[in-house]
């Protein structure tokens, strides 16, 4: 039996994003028949933990977050076969993994994440130069966006949905999984609100955003994030959104997406989402210069906001992982 160790970590500070990909990961280890086990932090992704849970998945303590010797000493005592890290703190470990006996699978963002590895990950909407490092195998796009199997049920939902002529836009507003985000939100509704039209907005975010007055036709209702999150997105008709791993869910639901750029190392996918044609940029969230303007003509369009969900869904189509897992060196 291939015995997989995941190491990624979860924090108000950096969201759940990297933990939702080790979810997917171990969906489809466990399909195979592999045993899994997980190693990291899981504050605020209690949700994922759940789910870790119910797939029977080993969690295991770090010996320290950014310890890069910890690795190849989980990977000894677990008698682990792959290794799958998604974490920008840890080094390049390698020697010291394969020294251990496990194949290295490596997730980057760019520069960010970026260590040499047997297979190298990097789920990005673009392609971008890397540096020859002697790492064996190289993926690079979309089409290795590991997806949850949630996720993958809400694109079914979201094809054989219905939409409600004559009714307010449904929108959701998420951005990420991270409680630092306060300010941003409050700015991303009071750009909506500013639009002058109707709609019903859910708000998904923690840290209790100011809710501007609303205008007619308007209502916010906010929520802290929980496991409902695919469902949602797969029920709106828009979807505001940070460029994480929330754009490749919702790109695989098939949902049409407005961009908030909201941290340094997801410019590079906001900038190829809107290039690409598949969400549109409402700016970075410190500004969101216009925003309103850009909100106003997807809230007005429903053929643009069909049009942008149709691109999208066929950017990402939910089998990263499969790809990733079959692309690991035998033995």
């Amino acid at each position: 039996m291939t015995r997989l160790l995941l190491r990624a970590d979860a924090s108000p500070t950096i969201g759940v994003g990297h933990v939702a990909r080790m979810v997917a990961f171990a969906e489809q280890a466990r399909g195979l028949g592999w045993s899994v086990a997980f190693s990291g932090t899981l504050t605020g992704a209690d949700w994922f933990a759940e789910r870790l849970a119910e797939l029977d998945v080993t969690v295991v303590d770090p010996t320290d977050p950014n310890d890069d010797e910890g690795l190849p000493h989980l990977v000894r005592k677990l008698g682990s076969d792959v290794v799958v890290v998604d974490h920008y703190g840890i080094g390049e470990v390698r020697p010291a993994v394969n020294a251990a006996g496990a194949a290295l699978v490596s997730l980057e963002g760019g520069v960010f994440g970026r260590r040499a590895a047997d297979v190298v990950v990097d789920s990005g909407f673009h392609s971008r130069p890397r540096p020859d490092d002697g790492s064996g195998v190289v993926l690079r796009g979309p089409r290795y966006a590991p997806i949850r199997e949630q996720v993958l049920r809400a694109r079914r939902l979201r094809a054989e949905r219905v939409a409600e002529p004559g009714r307010p836009p449904e929108v959701v507003v998420v951005l990420g999984g991270g409680a630092v985000w306060r300010e941003e939100v409050t700015r991303v509704l009071s750009r909506l609100r500013d639009t002058g039209l109707p709609f019903n907005a859910d708000v998904v975010a923690h840290g209790d955003p100011d809710v501007p007055r609303a205008g007619t036709g308007q209502r916010f209702t906010v929520s802290r994030p929980d496991t409902r999150l695919p469902e949602r997105l797969a029920a709106a008709d828009l979807v505001v959104s940070a460029a994480g791993v929330t754009l490749l869910e919702a790109c695989c639901i098939g949902v049409p997406i407005a961009l908030v750029l909201l941290v340094d190392n997801q410019e590079a996918g906001y900038r190829a989402a809107v290039e690409q044609g598949f969400a549109v940029g409402l700016g970075r969230a410190d500004t969101l210069h216009g925003a309103t303007e850009a909100l106003v003509r997807l809230l007005g369009d429903p053929a643009e906001r069909r049009r942008l969900a149709s691109v999208a869904a066929d950017v990402v189509d939910g089998r990263g992982a499969k790809r990733v897992l079959e692309a690991v060196p035998a033995g």
